[in-house]
C-alpha cells in the first residue's frame, strides 16, 4: 500500500511538473524547459534523461521491467516524461528526435494500456494522439 501511495503522488507531482514545462515550451522558453525535464527525471525516477534516451525503443519495456524492476506507475510517469521531451523537440524543429520521443511514450502508454485490468479513457485518448503524432511526423519527415 505504501508503494502505491508513493506512485500515486509521484503521478500528481508530475501533471503540475508537465503542465510547467509546456507552459515553458509554449512561451519558447527551451532551456528552461530542458532543464526543468531533466529535473523531473531526477526527481521522480532518479535517473538522468541520457540514462532513458540509450535505452532502444524496441528494448525499452523489458529493460525498464526486468532490469530495472519498474512498475506500470513508473512507466507511465516516463512515457508522460518522453511526450514533453518530443513536445520540447518539436517546438526547437528538431522533428526526427521529436518522432523518436514520441514512439517512445507511444510504446510505454501502449504496454500500460494492453496490460492494466482498469480501462483508462485518458490512456486511450493519448495512445491515439501520440499514434496520430508519430504517424504526422512519419509523413512531413519522408517528403
Amino acid at each position: 500500500m505504501l508503494r502505491k501511495d508513493y506512485i500515486l503522488r509521484m503521478i500528481e507531482m508530475l501533471t503540475e511538473i508537465i503542465a510547467g514545462i509546456l507552459g515553458l515550451i509554449k512561451k519558447g522558453e527551451f532551456d528552461k524547459a530542458s532543464k526543468a525535464i531533466d529535473y523531473a527525471y531526477h526527481q521522480l525516477l532518479s535517473e538522468d534523461a541520457a540514462f532513458f534516451q540509450n535505452i532502444p525503443c524496441n528494448e525499452l519495456t523489458d529493460t525498464l521491467l526486468n532490469e530495472h524492476n519498474y512498475e506500470n506507475g513508473h512507466i507511465e510517469v516516463l512515457s508522460e516524461l518522453f511526450r514533453a521531451q518530443a513536445e520540447l523537440f518539436y517546438a526547437q524543429g528538431k522533428f526526427n528526435e521529436s518522432r523518436d520521443y514520441y514512439q517512445k511514450s507511444f510504446t510505454l502508454l501502449n504496454f500500460i494500456t494492453e496490460n492494466t485490468i482498469t480501462f483508462s479513457f485518458d490512456n486511450e485518448m493519448k495512445v491515439n494522439e501520440l499514434k496520430s503524432k508519430i504517424e504526422e511526423l512519419n509523413k512531413d519527415l519522408h517528403t
